[in-house]
């Protein structure tokens, strides 16, 4: 049965994203330093990987089976030009939805909509997650099964967090040390 897994790269101190993230600043003043461990640019992950350990936990992110994206995220990211990486793409949305970018993007009303409809899409991949309220609504709703944090050293002290105030407990499932990052997944326990 497919899982849903937060991909996220997150600083020391808990930020997803650097000051002032938006449209055509995506990560934020100085959020760009936490996807260094990609090791090239993001729009090229397709046709190359990082080395070691790194290129292992991409590997395992692009054989997901569908993403389910916040709507902030999204528009931030430029829509990924409708293809994240060839499979379906739903984002939860309670605006009007913009015309899809392409038969990938499917706009869907709510979270569990999202979810409920990834994993039919998945089959039996995981369902990629991406998005700070998106990953916390899911959360709350008991919709997220593992998490997956890019841990970077690095301290922003401002920006976008990737955890609110909810309570939720994680039980460590994996840690791999590689150079600039510590790949941490985590199964959600509650």
């Amino acid at each position: 049965m497919a899982k849903s897994v937060l991909y996220m790269s997150m600083s020391l101190d808990g930020f997803i994203a650097g000051a002032d993230d938006g449209p055509g600043n995506g990560l934020g003043n100085g959020g760009g330093a936490l996807h260094e461990w990609l090791g090239g640019p993001r729009s090229e992950l397709r046709h190359f990987a990082p080395p070691g350990v790194s290129g292992q936990v991409l590997a395992e992110a692009m054989a997901t089976g569908a993403v389910v994206v916040g709507r902030k995220t999204f528009d931030y990211a430029g829509h990924w030009g409708g293809d994240h990486h060839g499979v379906p793409i739903f984002v939860p949305t309670r605006r009007t939805a913009p015309a899809a970018q392409s038969g990938w993007v499917h706009y869907v009303p709510d979270v569990s909509t999202a979810m409920r409809e990834a994993k039919a899409a998945a089959g039996d991949r995981d369902v990629m997650v991406h998005g700070a309220a998106l990953a916390q609504s899911l959360l709350r709703e008991g919709l997220l099964d593992e998490v997956q944090i890019h841990l970077i050293p690095i301290v922003l002290g401002e920006g976008r967090r990737l955890f609110g105030a909810d309570r939720v407990e994680l039980e460590l499932a994996r840690a791999l040390d590689a150079p600039g990052v510590t790949h941490l997944r985590y199964r959600v326990v509650s």
